[in-house]
């Protein structure tokens, strides 16, 4: 917020221009409330709940992931909450750009599920795994925009074989 207050505002639009996107983001919003709704009703009814000790775990690989996304904040002052290219953008290539192509999206694809076992809810765990075909729909369409539009992308994209999980995809 202090080092870069144009990122943070960048990060609360949520306003999307590719319909695609608003699918994605129609479908993230219904994945989560869903998961949440499910914890709720674990928790309330006392059935499907996970120890103590996996919820602190679980807790502890979300800050350790969310170390993971603040580096990737700081790594990318063109980061936005949407898709798209801003006039001045170039492409960032050093640090976790320099390993995957989407380093904010590995460390959300831990992040995510992780809630749901801080939660103590392997339902919602379960729900929170339905991120994976979401996020690979908005790579799919970002990487697609980010060719069309950012000067050296398709270029980057040679060098950087990997969107998502090294030596994986």
């Amino acid at each position: 917020m202090i080092k870069n207050p144009g990122l943070l505002e960048k990060r609360l639009d949520a306003t999307e221009d590719e319909a695609e996107q608003k699918t994605v983001l129609a479908l993230s919003a219904l994945m989560f409330v869903s998961a949440f709704v499910a914890a709720g009703l674990c928790f309330r009814f006392d059935r499907f709940l996970l120890p103590w000790w996996a919820s602190a775990t679980g807790a502890a690989v979300f800050l350790l992931v969310y170390a993971m996304y603040a580096e990737v904040l700081r790594e990318n002052t063109y980061l936005s909450r949407t898709v798209g290219v801003a006039e001045d953008q170039k492409v960032i290539d050093t640090g976790l750009y320099g390993v995957v192509r989407h380093p904010m999206y590995t460390a959300t694809l831990i992040l995510f599920p992780s809630m749901g076992i801080v939660l103590g809810s392997p339902i919602s765990f379960f729900i929170l795994l339905l991120y994976i075909p979401i996020i690979v729909k908005r790579i799919k369409n970002e990487e697609k925009v980010l060719t069309e539009g950012l000067e050296g992308y398709a270029e980057y994209k040679t060098r950087v074989r990997y969107k998502l999980i090294p030596f994986v995809w």
